[in-house]
């Protein structure tokens, strides 16, 4: 191999090395990678039963909510 091969090899692995590193800075600055919510779901509902009481729980706080902001003049 001559030695411009491997020199562009080089060039373009940093180049696009660089493009990734960039976006996942980028991600990392506007939130993309923070889910404070899954890991504590995770840890506290750990069978199925549970899963479906906190879903039930969080229909009735919404449907809470939605009567009371329904007010007719």
């Amino acid at each position: 191999m001559d030695s411009w091969v491997i020199a562009m090899m080089l060039g373009a692995s940093l180049f696009l090395g660089a493009i990734a590193l960039s976006a996942f800075l980028w991600g990392i600055k506007n939130g993309q990678f923070d889910d404070e919510t899954k890991m504590m779901n995770q840890v506290q509902y750990d069978d199925e039963r549970e899963l479906n009481d906190a879903a039930n729980q969080q229909r009735k706080k919404e449907s809470v909510s939605k009567k009371e902001e329904y007010r007719p003049e």
